[in-house]
């Protein structure tokens, strides 16, 4: 079954396509800041990679796209616990559509699509150094629950990291 087409005229979601490897390996190899928060994406990333993602069953996962044009911006997934109530949530976007509110679209998008299927809650986690996706977080009405110290240890990092928790619940989303 096809993945849900979600726009809000600024981005869309839809499923990832075989055709997306290219795009995906371009945004995510060697990037500095994917590499430094997101140590799940293999570095270097190759097509092997990007396919092993896409055909993953675990979590529901969409490319961000520019709403106009198409192009791949980013990518954003909700996984679901046992009972299907809550989603938690993650993403990521290419360096050069960074700092422009895309993201904000997309996980409003995400919760909102998460909310219609059933979630009592949408939560996620970050470093609490990443400053940048937190502020997405915040942006789109997810609020603060506090630190989960010292929860992972990040080899890239060469530190255990403490994570913030986000929690979105339902009549909570803000629309970018």
């Amino acid at each position: 079954m096809a993945e849900p087409l979600l726009t809000d005229g600024v981005v869309t979601l839809r499923a990832w396509r075989r055709g997306d490897v290219g795009e995906m390996v371009a945004c995510l190899d060697g990037d500095e800041e994917v590499r430094r928060w997101l140590d799940q994406v293999p570095q270097p990333y190759s097509p092997s990679d990007a396919l092993a993602f896409m055909n993953r069953t675990d979590e529901t996962a969409f490319a961000v796209t520019d709403a106009e044009t198409g192009r791949v911006l980013g990518g954003i997934g909700l996984r679901w616990n046992e009972d299907r109530d809550v989603a938690e949530t993650g993403y990521w976007l290419r360096a050069d559509a960074r700092g422009s509110g895309v993201m904000t679209h997309a996980l409003a998008l995400a919760a909102g699509l998460a909310f219609e299927l059933g979630a009592a809650r949408v939560q996620l986690r970050a470093d609490v150094e990443n400053i940048a996706s937190r502020r997405v977080a915040e942006r789109a009405g997810f609020q603060e629950e506090g630190i989960l110290r010292s929860a992972r240890w990040s080899a890239r990092l060469g530190r255990r990291q403490d994570w913030v928790m986000y929690s979105l619940l339902p009549g909570e989303l803000r629309e970018p």
